[in-house]
């Protein structure tokens, strides 16, 4: 059997995507189907390394560009797939890059329907014409495969896809690298090329506006510093992204401008650390098809608190304080409670910690593989 894996939409594996598309490549098995990956050639060294296997690349779609590589996957992809042999493809960012025919099965996972959430001011860009014909090409694959319950239900109301081809697989979790550390009363905490002043509060997220809802944690994080007067700082970690402008305006505007830090893009194997030594993780988004910086702050020990929205109380469940998106108010009375109630925060840790154990990235990649070898 061959496979062929599309790595065009994963972002080099920076994003989160990109990762999801590393934990599948590090757990194919030595034996058994061929794989073989296909994308922007600067993929190449950075999927084949995740690997860690021989997985041959073949670069394709030379124009850089959306439009471009969306052409290619209309008109250049069918004879490219009928070229290689391949027995079946899988689409792991089948929410951006799909082609709308296939000469074999085709099966693909979709991460979010952000693209289709809100208004036209709101909602991630897809672009015109992708817009247009991406339910078309979804209900095309032969399975899909949602991270999430609320992405399911999403791809049978918004894409009208048939609700027994799809398939619900969570993302899953490193434990390896997603643990509790030590505490300790360090007041600064190093990981390269950063050194974080303690204690501080995490969101670890793109820099997108106004979905990831930066601006509106700016203001809950103001309200939290006049109630508590606590040394917390707000620490931001994420590449930068659309209305990344209007997010770092806000940030400048602040009365707590000087308490408010900006990573940049952050390395990832040095996140794990960075989550791990926060006193809280906040996730406001207004949308999210899964959430998975939660999962890794309850694994980490870390409490956290959530916007009540999309898909983050499928998947924090009841190990994380809930609070109103469109609130900063309600948000910051969160934050305050998990900095000043010691016992309500350790329920938080305990709970979130049993929580995490829900997910495994062995257990999560082993059902993706198992559903793509069952579509041929």
């Amino acid at each position: 059997m061959k496979i062929g894996i599309d790595t065009f939409g994963c972002n080099a594996g920076i994003s989160g995507v990109g990762v999801y598309l590393k934990q599948i490549l590090k757990r194919i098995p030595p034996s058994g189907a061929l794989f073989e990956l296909f994308g922007w050639e600067y993929d190449r060294y950075m999927f084949n390394e995740a690997a860690e296997k021989n997985i041959d690349f073949i670069a394709r779609c030379r124009i850089s560009g959306q439009t471009s590589n969306l052409l290619w996957h209309i008109f250049k992809y069918p004879q490219f797939a009928r070229e290689r042999g391949y027995d079946v493809c899988f689409f792991p960012a089948a929410h951006r890059k799909l082609p709308n025919k296939s000469p074999c099965p085709t099966i693909g996972t979709v991460h979010d329907m952000a693209a289709y959430w809100g208004t036209r001011r709101t909602r991630e860009h897809l672009g015109a014409v992708l817009r247009v014909l991406l339910p078309d090409s979804l209900r095309r694959l032969d399975r899909v495969i949602a991270v999430s319950s609320w992405v399911k239900q999403e791809l049978i109301d918004v894409a009208g896809v048939k609700e027994a081809n799809i398939d619900v697989v969570p993302n899953g979790l490193d434990h390896d690298v997603y643990y509790p550390r030590p505490a300790n009363d360090e007041s600064v905490l190093r990981i390269n090329p950063f050194t974080f002043a303690r204690p501080y509060i995490l969101y670890a997220a793109r820099l997108e506006h106004p979905v990831k809802n930066h601006t509106g944690l700016i203001r809950a994080f103001e309200i939290f510093k006049q109630r508590t007067r606590l040394p917390h700082r707000l620490v931001f970690a994420g590449s930068n992204s659309k209305g990344v402008k209007k997010i770092k305006e806000r940030a400048l505007a602040s009365s707590q401008a000087s308490d408010i830090f900006f990573t940049g893009p952050f390395p990832s194997e040095s996140l794990p650390e960075l989550v791990a030594g926060a006193d809280m993780v906040v996730i406001p988004s207004f949308y999210e098809g899964f959430g998975q910086g939660a999962i890794e702050a309850m694994a980490s020990g870390v409490p956290v608190a959530c916007a009540r929205a999309a898909a983050l109380p499928e998947t924090a469940n009841h190990s994380a304080l809930y609070f109103d998106p469109y609130d900063s108010e309600d948000m910051a009375d969160r934050m305050v409670s998990l900095v000043t109630d010691e016992d309500l925060a350790r329920r938080c840790r305990e709970t979130g910690l049993e929580r995490a154990r829900n997910f495994s990235w062995d257990r999560s990649v082993e059902q993706t593989l198992r559903i793509i070898q069952e579509s041929v």
